[in-house]
Formats: C-alpha cells, structure tokens, sequence
C-alpha cells in the first residue's frame, strides 16, 4: 500500500472519530447548564450530581456498544459498522439541541436526554474498536503503534473542538441568550460535522485482513460467543481489562475530564479560564500521544504502559495540590482599596423582590474574585438565596495551572497511546472487534466514566467532614484502580514487541508467585462485592438524599458487580495457572 493512501485512511478514520468524541464530550462540557434546564433547581448540587450520573450513564452503556457493534463488525466488516455508529451519535446529539426545558415538560425533559444519552454510549461503544482495528488492519504491523495512536488522540481532540465550540458560542452572544437558547448550538451543528465525516468516509476501502478473512471464508459466525464463551478468549480479555485498560481508562477520565469540574466546582475558576487551561493543555499534550505511539514500535508496548501507570499514581495527588495551591485566594494579598460592593433591588413580577448584592476583590497579583448573592423577599420576609462565586486568575498562574494539566495529559499518553496497537495484538482477527471494544468500554466508560461523578461526590462528603486536604479525596478511587492495574498488568501482561513477534517467557519463581496471587484476586473481589454493597450500596440506597441515591446506584449496580465478577474469574484463572508462560 502506497504511502500517501495510508495517510488518506488514518486521516478519515481519525476525523470521523474525533466527531464522535465531539458529539459526547458536548454533554459534559455543558453540565453545569443542562443541570439548570433539565432538572429541577431546588437542589443545585443534586441537579449537577444527577447531570454527571446522566453524563455517566452514556459511558455505562458504552460496553453494551462494544458489544452489539463488535458482534456485528466481525460479522459484516469494520467500515459499515462505525459508519453505524456515526450516524447514531449524530443523530442522538442533534436531538439533544432540541429537547424542551424542565420547565416546559417537566419529568420528560430528564428522561428524553437520559434516552439521547444512552443511544450516545451505544455509539461510541462501537466507534472506538471499530476505527482502531481499521487503522491498525491497514497500517504494516512495525508501524501500528504509530498509526494506531492517532486514532488515541481522537478523544482528546473531541474533548478540544467541544470546548472550543462552546467557548466560541458563548462569547458571540449575551449570558442572557447563552443560557436561554445559545447553549443547544453547540449540539445543532453536530449534523453538520457528521454529514461531513459521512462524506469523507463513504469512500473508504473494508480493512484489508478482514476482506480476505471474509473472502476465505475465515471469519466467525458467531464473535461474541467465540470471545466470552471459550476459556482461552476469556482469559485473555480479563487480562486486557483489569491488566491494560483499567487503569488508564481512569487514569484519562480523572485528569482530562475531571480537572474542568475540579476547576470550575470547588475552586470556582471563571469558566473561560477553565476551559483556556483544558484547551491548552491538550494542545500542548496531544503530541505525545503520537510520540509515545511511535516508541511503542521501538522500545515495546509494555515499558511505556507500565510507566506511565506508575506515574499517575505517584504524581496525580502532588498535580492537583499545586492546582488548589495556585487557586487558592489565602496565599494571595488582597487589594481593599480596589474591592467594590454594589446591591440592587428589583421588583419581580409576582410582587416578591430580588436583591442582588456584587462584591469584587482584587488582589496585588492581579486576581480578581467575584461573589453574586441573590436573595428573594416577600412582604418583607427573606426567601432563598442563591451565591455563585467566580475567580479570574492573573497571567502567571493560568499559565501555571496550563502545564499542570499537560503534564496529566502528557502522563495519560504515556500509558493510553500504546494500548490500542497492544490490544489489537492480543486477540485473533476474526473476533478482534468484539474482544478490543468490550474491555476498553468497559474500563473508559463504567470505571472510568465514573470517576468524575465519584470524585465530585467524594470531595462534597470530605468537605462536609471537614477533612485535611479534602480536594484530593476525589483521587483515591483512580489511584486504587490504577495500582490494581499496574501490577496485574506487571505481572501477567506478556510483552509483544512489533520487531519480534515471540512473547517474552517468564521465569518459574514467577509463574509460582502470578499463580499465589490468584487467591489475592480472588478475596479482592469478594472484598469488592461486600465494600460495594454492605459499606456503599446499601447505606446510600436508604439514607434518603438525592446524591446519595445517585451514588448508590452507581456502586451497588454498576461498578461493583463488575469489579467483583471481573476479578474473582481473574483471579480464579490465575490460581488455576490459565496465565503461566
């Protein structure tokens, strides 16, 4: 295959996906409004929490994707199938734009987005597996790491043109008409991104392996059933999912997604100063992603993801530190001379009265904070009040808070950008879309889609509780991941190197000790199934509070029946010696 033709493919395929990740990021950079035109208002935080869970629940659907979509790429072919999933994503985001407030239709406004929500995890559950097996059934097998990264950065990229989207949207307009009407633009014009990726997609040729798979006559019938059903396919893909993409499936959700809700949230940062720090953190970052697929073909798969795993366990706490450090207004010098208050009253239509009261700090490094408290009164008597908090941060600390967030995304890469071309390799041809998808969705959507919802609901319960350093509670729950990851992956992942095909064997002692430590598997997840349901699941089901609920679902229902299962079968094979050399 020519060159240039290669590059032709690799560009469409990346393309296409980057507007995927556009139309389900889009979600996500819009939480804190679609929590104010979706869901009830009486309860900010429960609304934000319930947006998050819905934001949540279309990556929890995403292995379900992988599923129904891998079945049916290994069937009929790679290129149709993530054409599928484009549509479907499009379609999905468009109506999102043109669902009706709360106010308008009440129960069934949250209901149709969590609908639109689902059939997005769909989706994108089969976009991924699909455009990575593609690119990587193209490209010469000494050069997949390289090629097979560009496919890695999609998401990033997605995450990048949705901030700047809604960025751009919001400036053009007043805060009036942005938070009336301005903010569904951003989900309209994704029927015009998707229009063009069909465009350019069309022409596309089927992966050539698969074609001549198909052509003899060597593909399966029956994918899903070959890759959970047979012991030896099962095995391999529990290793795939708590060895290889768990942790770094957390690791990119508790870093490039969770850092704008930890901005924004808990240090109150102005919104465009946030999204300023994500998009030039990705734009500094992304590179890497390509760079580190590139040495993958050269020094290994394993080493980088290793590596990087272990530099997200160690360096994530100190990151997010610095964060709280830079933003925090207690190390800083006020300048009381240059504060201003102002209070407004106004007369509101039913008789009650507002009254707005802005005051502005301004410090000798040139921050500047905000705070709007708005209070209703009725013949006298004070109603609810509302206070929104805004910081607008000097020059040297954005940028500060700029390198911060491209070291995590440069640290993510590290370990994300080889895992495609690693789990490509792992799993035969003729069930490689069914086995790829439905470990890497399963550790970016249900743990790691999680992750910010956790997180947030964990700083909110430290906060409460007053706890030294509560910012960083949000991080244990990726942290713990990511050390099960990395030295599961360790210790069982088998290193496969592009320049020699032939798996590394280990040593007896090792065998011996990956063998023992089946039985650490195994009561981990016994010890997840009891944490999960007696210690989280149960006591949040029934202490009677929205965010409570929202969390007990999640724990009880979702993460920790996998997490249990999941490890106990792991751990069972590893005892059984299903992962000696």
């Amino acid at each position: 295959m020519r060159q240039h033709s290669l590059r032709s493919i690799i560009t469409t395929a990346t393309v296409g996906t980057v507007i995927e990740w556009y139309d389900f990021f889009i979600f996500g950079g819009l939480a804190s409004i679609i929590s104010s035109q979706f869901f009830p208002k009486e309860n900010p935080t429960a609304a934000f929490l319930a947006t998050l869970a819905t934001f949540a629940a279309g990556l929890v659907v995403r292995p379900f994707g992988a599923l129904f979509f891998g079945r049916l790429g290994d069937l009929i072919g790679r290129k149709y199938t993530f054409m599928a999933t484009l549509v479907l994503m499009g379609g999905s985001t468009f109506l999102t734009g043109l669902v009706p407030s709360y106010e308008r239709i009440g129960f069934f406004a949250p209901l149709i987005v969590l609908i639109l929500r689902l059939l997005q995890g769909l989706a994108i559950g089969g976009e991924t597996g699909g455009a990575t097996t593609f690119v990587a059934e193209h490209a010469p097998v000494r050069e997949r790491g390289f090629w097979t990264s560009w496919i890695q950065i999609a998401g990033p990229c997605g995450l990048l043109l949705s901030f700047g989207v809604i960025l751009l949207c919001k400036n053009a307009m007043e805060p009036a008409d942005w938070e009336a009407w301005g903010w569904r633009i951003p989900f309209l014009v994704s029927i015009l991104l998707v229009g063009i990726s069909l465009y350019v997609r069309k022409n596309m040729a089927e992966s050539p392996l698969f074609a001549q798979a198909k052509e003899k006559g060597e593909t399966s019938r029956n994918p899903l059933k070959e890759a959970l059903g047979k012991k030896e396919n099962l095995k391999v893909v529990l290793l795939a999912l708590f060895g290889l993409t768990l942790g770094i499936g957390v690791a990119s959700y508790a870093s490039i997604v969770y850092v704008q809700n930890f901005l924004i949230k808990f240090r109150f940062l102005d919104y465009n100063q946030t999204t300023y720090i994500v998009i030039g953190g990705l734009l500094l970052g992304n590179p890497f992603y390509v760079f580190f697929g590139w040495l993958s073909d050269r020094v290994g798969r394993k080493p980088l993801l290793m590596l990087g795993l272990l530099l997200a366990i160690f360096c994530f706490r100190p990151i997010y530190a610095q964060m709280y450090q830079t933003t925090d207004l207690q190390h800083k010098t006020e300048n009381k001379s240059a504060g201003s208050r102002v209070v407004q009253r106004q007369l509101l239509p039913d008789g009650d009265s507002l009254l707005t009261s802005t005051t502005q700090r301004v410090y000798t490094d040139g921050t500047l904070y905000q705070e709007i408290k708005k209070q209703t009164f009725n013949n006298g008597t004070s109603g609810k009040t509302e206070t929104t908090q805004s910081i607008q941060l000097n020059a040297v600390d954005l940028w500060m808070l700029i390198f911060l967030t491209t070291l995590l995304v440069i640290i993510c890469g590290m370990s994300a950008s080889p895992s495609t071309a690693f789990l490509v390799e792992l799993f035969p041809l003729k069930i490689r879309y069914t086995s790829f998808s439905l470990p890497y969705h399963i550790s970016y959507g249900i743990f790691g889609g999680m992750a910010p919802v956790i997180a947030t609901y964990s700083i909110d319960k430290a906060k409460v509780a007053q706890a030294t350093q509560y910012y960083l509670a949000g991080l244990t729950y990726p942290i713990v991941l990511m050390s099960i990851s990395f030295l599961i992956g360790l210790l069982y992942l088998r290193e496969i190197k592009p320049v020699d095909p032939q798996s590394v064997g280990s040593s007896g002692l090792l065998n011996q000790v990956k063998k023992l430590l089946g039985g650490v598997w195994m009561l981990l997840g016994i010890a997840a199934a009891y944490f999960g349901i007696v210690e989280l699941g149960i006591p949040k089901l029934t202490s009677g509070h929205p965010d409570d609920l929202i969390f007990g679902v999640i724990a009880m229902l979702i993460i920790t029946p996998v997490a249990a299962i999941g490890l106990f079968l792991f751990g069972r094979y590893a005892w059984m010696g299903g992962y000696e050399d």
